[in-house]
């Protein structure tokens, strides 16, 4: 009968899935269930210390003479470097037949919870931390109408020194200037959860008005229930200034422009005047009224006009898109001949695109003198040009993307020293960390736009770099249902090219076509080519792009995803410069309801393809 009982004992401790052994007053294990041999293997009749921590010597956390001498069980919890894992460990006395003491141990592997909590604590660090420090004004505020917490960044900016004082201030009327933006806010994010950018003003502590752009979100309990709101104020005082400071900007090159005492003549792509300064005016005998929006050409003898632009589109002259000091006779209105030089460029848009051309006019006397206020004037143009393209984008992104770069580049460092180099993962994690990387090396050039970008080019694999690219996303496309077929043309010669700008430009591509199937697909990517060019096709079967919009996409800030807050209308933009500037050609194929297909066309480097033509 004890035998029975001792054998029903054993099946029950061997169904447990924590780890349990007896040991003898000797420290001699006498008994081990499954999960403690999985754990620690077979170790009946060995030493305890042998068993769980492979030494020769007493476990520095064993408690086996405090439960012996005192009878009473103890509980702790260790970390085992052998197993690398945390147990809570459960120590009690039994009392056997023969008037002997063992001890019952119980081990139950608490790791994942202890990596939780740590991984919790650290989330909320990051989130106090980022709550504390982010440089916008950020709160929490019930429904009724007061703070619940708010950042010192909010504090500062609307002149309360002590947060006491601020969360005691009833919102609606202490805070906005017109109560009812309050309302409209309420009824806004109530409706649909969230309010993105909405522009009110709001009461300084000493009464004076501060605009600022307000997100938030609502806050709901168990039930689902709107209990608060939290978010993000900006303060628009500083996008104000800078928008100022680029109207001063442009009216202070325009005043350069018509105070020159030189002759600025500029015409849009049609030939139409939409330049003609006081200079011109003195120069040439028309006065501003008369020229404007009259044909160029009819200042020039016949055909002057065509050769003109052939030569500023050609390199032998000053490079593309510019003519220097290319001696130019013109028309006076009277009837006469002016002699002189004329510079002249053809100002494009960020995508390349001509939008118009600027020619300086000088006598041949005055020359030098002019050559030198042209410069100044031409780098003002173009300097305009950049603060317009950039200045909005910058102004509020610089400062708020460089910290989470940077945390994440920090985090996959760390990863990589947990995960092998042979590891599959660990590509994973360079690849990630490379992109990162390259992402941050971006928002530097953006930052630094005005600099010239000196990327060095070297021959790539197209099948490398797109291989790379879908590795990267093959785990996020699956999550979201969406199938991948690969189809890799083999002998493929190299391209010239910058492997950063390829990288964005499939990125994108994929990005995009992910975005385009919410409700999964298939996205088939592959490759092909016949010795001069290579061609890569992306195609999804997702929603697809109505027809009015596809002479529209490549255009800078053109998006179709306002709703979702996820676009700003730069990445094709960005992906066709960055395709012809590498002397290629984006083409694009949809039909709304079936899906897209992109065409990435590049040309071979110049050696492979004679290679390929004289084969």
């Amino acid at each position: 009968m004890e035998c029975e009982k001792a054998l029903n004992l054993a099946e029950i401790l061997n169904a447990m899935e924590d780890g349990i052994y007896i040991t003898s007053e000797d420290y001699t294990v006498e008994f081990m269930n499954l999960a403690m041999v999985a754990h620690f293997g077979q170790g009946v009749g060995k030493k305890c210390f042998e068993v769980v921590n492979d030494s020769e010597v007493m476990c520095p956390w064993c408690q086996a003479k405090s439960v012996f001498e005192k009878g009473s069980g103890v509980q702790s919890e260790i970390y085992i470097p052998r197993r690398n894992k945390t147990y809570r460990i459960i120590e009690v006395p039994i009392k056997n037949l023969d008037g002997s003491i063992s001890k019952l141990n119980i081990y139950r592997d608490i790791t994942y919870r202890k990596d939780q909590e740590l991984k919790l604590r650290a989330t909320e660090q990051d989130y106090r931390r980022l709550f504390e420090n982010v440089a916008a004004g950020v709160y929490v505020s019930s429904k009724e109408g007061r703070f619940i917490n708010a950042n010192k960044a909010l504090l500062d900016m609307l002149g309360y020194a002590e947060k006491d004082e601020f969360l005691k201030i009833h919102i609606q009327k202490d805070l906005y200037v017109r109560p009812q933006d309050r309302l409209n806010f309420q009824r806004m994010i109530e409706d649909d959860g969230k309010v993105v950018s909405y522009a009110v003003d709001f009461k300084r502590k000493d009464g004076s008005k501060l605009p600022v752009l307000l997100t938030a979100h609502t806050l709901t309990d168990h039930t689902g229930h709107v209990i608060g709101y939290e978010g993000i104020c900006v303060d628009q005082t500083q996008i104000t200034r800078m928008q100022q400071k680029i109207r001063e900007g442009r009216d202070f090159l325009n005043n350069i422009i018509h105070s020159s005492p030189n002759a600025i003549i500029g015409a849009d792509t049609h030939g139409k005047l939409i330049i003609w300064n006081k200079g011109a005016e003195e120069t040439l005998g028309y006065s501003a009224e008369e020229a404007i929006g009259q044909d160029v050409r009819r200042l020039y003898s016949e055909g002057i006009a065509y050769e003109l632009m052939r030569k500023m589109r050609s390199a032998e002259y000053g490079g593309p898109g510019k003519l220097r000091a290319y001696p130019m006779t013109f028309m006076h209105r009277n009837g006469s001949t002016v002699e002189g030089t004329l510079s002249a460029t053809i100002i494009y848009d960020d995508n390349g695109k001509e939008l118009a051309s600027v020619g300086f006019f000088v006598d041949i006397g005055a020359r030098l003198e002019m050559e030198r206020k042209l410069r100044r004037t031409q780098e003002q143009l173009l300097q305009s040009e950049k603060l317009a393209a950039m200045g909005r984008l910058t102004s509020q992104l610089a400062h708020e993307l460089n910290n989470p770069l940077y945390g994440i580049m920090n985090t996959l460092e760390l990863m990589k020293t947990e995960i092998k180099p042979d590891n599959k993962r660990r590509r994973l994690l360079d690849m990630s960390l490379s992109e990162t990387m390259r992402l941050a090396d971006m928002l530097r050039k953006m930052l630094s736009f005005s600099k010239p970008d000196q990327e060095q080019r070297r021959p790539v694999d197209i099948n490398t770099i797109v291989d790379e690219i879908m590795l990267l996303h093959e785990k996020q496309l699956r999550e979201v249902d969406i199938k991948i077929e690969l189809d890799f043309a083999t002998g493929l010669g190299p391209v010239l090219a910058s492997k950063n700008q390829l990288r964005q430009v499939f990125l994108n591509m994929v990005s995009n076509a992910k975005d385009a199937m919410p409700n999964g697909g298939l996205l088939k990517v592959s490759t092909a080519g016949n010795g001069n060019h290579v061609r890569v096709e992306i195609s999804d079967t997702g929603t697809g792009i109505k027809p009015e919009y596809l002479d529209k996409i490549f255009d800078t800030f053109f998006t179709t995803k306002t709703d979702s807050g996820r676009g700003v209308g730069l990445g094709l933009s960005v992906c066709y410069g960055f395709i012809k500037d590498h002397g290629g050609d984006i083409q694009v194929e949809s039909s709304l309801g079936k899906g897209t297909t992109f065409k990435i066309i590049l040309p071979v480097m110049a050696s492979e393809a004679s290679a390929a033509g004289t084969a």
